[in-house]
């Protein structure tokens, strides 16, 4: 493991009690989102259960709203507000929570944003900024804009409180599928899957999945620090922030089983699919974990009960199937 600070320790000694004691503060503000328990021969594969954990039916969208919520209700708020960057989902959140809680939001995404999430967070009511090729980009400018105008950065990943927020999403399910061995989740920035991996990971194997043109955690994890990755993909306003945060990646490494890859083809059908058998619309980030199964890039043993997180509906998708 790297060497830590004292202050990176301090960021690190995250529990499932804190994770708790977030999921009570934000009650009031995000959905518990539904698991449904389906089969893998739904998908084609030999029979075995799979349970999808729907969290693109959050507010906004996707669980990005959890740590949205937890950053402006447990941290002080400049008279300023708030600002933050985004691919997209994030964004939507933090305005979103704004927009709830009375609170100036600046949102910064890339170029690459997808419309159907630009759309919403115009909606929200939050001030849009379109800047840069890709994500590091518009991180930068929201970073000089916030050093400008005083107001809160609300980091995407690499924030404790995004990560606890991010955690309740592995609470709720640890009640909703009791007996889950495994639980798979997308990683962008490692928000997500290190909030999982603190609520769950002495109860379920936790498994990230990235696509093969984003592999920040993979790479990550290979160099044994944190360091610059490929940001294509199908998922790029989703999963593709160029290089994992800090605070994730220390989480990773004690408590995240692997990191499995998968191609955009498998993104893709796994999309396809999701709609085709379930009916559930969810965007390429949100099915990325799901790919992996689907794919055989993670392969459940048979007497392996996993966990797909699904999360992210913003998409302006109609023809993923007949």
């Amino acid at each position: 493991m790297t060497e830590l600070t004292a202050a990176g320790a301090g960021r690190l000694a995250l529990t499932r009690d804190d994770v708790a004691a977030v999921a009570a503060r934000i009650a009031p503000y995000v959905r518990v989102t539904p698991v449904i328990r389906v089969d893998l021969a739904d998908f084609g594969l030999p029979a075995g259960p799979l349970t999808l954990k729907l969290e693109q039916l959050q507010h906004s969208g996707s669980f990005k709203a959890r740590g949205a919520f937890a950053n402006l209700l447990l941290r002080d708020i400049p008279p300023a507000g708030v600002v933050a960057a985004s691919g997209g989902n994030h964004g939507a959140a933090v305005a979103y929570a704004a927009g709830v809680l009375g609170i100036p939001a600046r949102i910064f995404v890339p170029e690459v944003s997808s419309p159907a999430k630009i759309s919403r967070i115009r909606g929200y009511g939050a001030d849009l900024v379109i800047t840069g090729a890709v994500y590091a980009e518009a991180l930068a400018a929201s970073q000089a804009w916030a050093a400008g105008r005083g107001a809160l950065e609300v980091h995407a990943f690499d924030q404790r409180e995004t990560v606890l927020g991010a955690g309740t999403t592995g609470l709720e399910l640890s009640t909703q599928a009791p007996g889950a061995t495994t639980v798979l989740a997308g990683v962008g920035g490692g928000g997500l899957i290190s909030g999982i991996a603190v609520a769950c990971h002495d109860q379920a194997r936790v498994v990230g999945v990235e696509p093969e043109g984003a592999p920040t955690m993979f790479a990550a994890l290979a160099a044994g620090q944190p360091v610059d990755a490929p940001a294509g993909s199908i998922a790029v306003d989703s999963l593709a922030p160029r290089r994992i945060g800090e605070l994730p990646f220390a989480i990773a490494q004690r408590h995240i089983h692997s990191v499995r890859l998968v191609s955009d083809e498998a993104i893709a059908s796994a999309q396809r699919l999701l709609w085709d058998r379930l009916r559930i619309v969810a965007e390429p980030g949100g099915v990325t974990a799901l790919a992996a199964v689907l794919s055989g890039a993670y392969s459940p043993a048979p007497d392996e009960h996993p966990v797909v997180v699904i999360s992210g509906a913003n998409t302006t998708a109609v023809s993923l199937g007949n």
